[in-house]
């Protein structure tokens, strides 16, 4: 079966063929990055244009990479949500378009969702057949997101940020050291000169009862912090913040995994997704923590796109069969559907 994936989330536009769910036969990404740099941060309105722009000739350059047409295409699938309303309906309305145009099933992809099966992508076929049932984290500039994920399909919301996202805490840093937008990679490549033992940190959601994420206290204590220091910050000493304000930002989610994987002990590995998850620092911690594999994505499919979207719409197909993609009738949501998801751990193991 082969899938046709759209994503417009955000500030990428992408477009992917996928063959029974594992095969990719194109993965075409563009990136608005250098239209909102100057801004510090994604845009909404000007994301919109430019995935208008893009989204028909990046659509024709994918199908020819593949050498195939559209007629050989058996479904689409397309980011529903959550995202930017005006970047989203972009996507949304070509895709039916396509659909509508061709009788073809449309199935609506959950963003977040697609994120844990394109870290599944990137594995072999054995590896990623037995990684299930896993603990899931997306990490990324919109979404911490921690899951139990038994089956494809099944996401269990075990536990979310409370206020802002891990790579958004990133990024906010970034630009309050003066570094380049998005701050996220710049503090990674900086933190690498520092040492993170000599600025202290505070440990945030410490206690062992709480299972969200929080990441506007550190960004505050980072702000503070830089505002009492003499400008400009020494190169040495900005590369030792760096350093200690990474470690505490990727402890925190360590410290949240290391408490769901004693509550669940008969998962088989942890899979992390999502654009932070490219942070080899942050992958180095993980797999020196956990006595199970964990999986990271391949660099192709941390950030935003659209092979991942078409994977999570394979398994929608297969298990729910076309004629239930048939129709058109639903819209784009902004947010992540928190309520849909949740799943009390305390409950669960009463």
């Amino acid at each position: 079966m082969l899938i046709l994936g759209i994503e417009s989330s955000c500030d990428e536009t992408a477009i992917a063929l996928l063959k029974d769910g594992r095969q990719v036969l194109a993965s075409k990404i563009s990136s608005q990055i250098p239209r909102h740099a100057p801004f510090g941060g994604v845009v909404p309105e000007i994301a919109a244009r430019e995935h208008l722009e893009a989204i028909h000739p990046l659509f024709n350059a994918t199908l020819a990479e593949a050498n195939i047409t559209l007629a050989d295409v058996d479904a689409i699938a397309v980011t529903q949500g959550p995202g930017l309303v005006g970047a989203l309906l972009v996507g949304v309305s070509f895709a039916k378009g396509l659909a509508l145009a061709t009788n073809k099933p449309l199935i609506p992809v959950d963003h977040v969702h697609a994120h844990i099966h394109g870290a599944l992508l990137g594995l072999p076929a054995d590896v990623a057949a037995t990684a299930l049932p896993c603990l899931a984290l997306v990490v990324s500039g919109g979404h911490t997101n921690l899951y139990l994920v038994e089956t494809p399909l099944d996401f269990k919301l075990i536990a979310h940020t409370a206020d802002d996202a891990c790579g958004e805490c990133l990024d906010k840093v970034g630009k309050l050291l003066g570094l380049p937008y998005p701050g996220g990679p710049w503090i990674e490549k900086i933190a690498a000169r520092g040492n993170p033992d000599t600025v202290a940190m505070p440990r945030m959601v410490e206690k062992k009862s709480q299972m969200e994420f929080s990441y506007s206290g550190l960004k505050t204590h980072m702000a503070q912090l830089i505002a009492r220091l003499p400008q400009p910050i020494p190169e040495n000493q900005v590369a030792d913040m760096c350093a200690a304000f990474q470690r505490e930002a990727f402890q925190q989610i360590i410290r949240k995994l290391d408490i769901a994987r004693k509550k669940f002990p008969h998962v088989r590995s942890i899979v992390i997704a999502g654009g932070v998850a490219a942070n080899q620092a942050f992958r180095g911690m993980a797999e020196q923590t956990f006595n199970i594999p964990c999986y990271f994505p391949d660099l192709a499919y941390c950030s935003d796109n659209a092979a991942m979207i078409a994977a999570l719409g394979w398994h929608s197909i297969r298990n729910r069969g076309p004629q239930e993609f048939m129709t058109s009738d639903w819209d784009v949501y902004a947010r992540y559907p928190f309520e849909d998801h949740k799943f009390d751990i305390a409950e669960a193991h009463a």
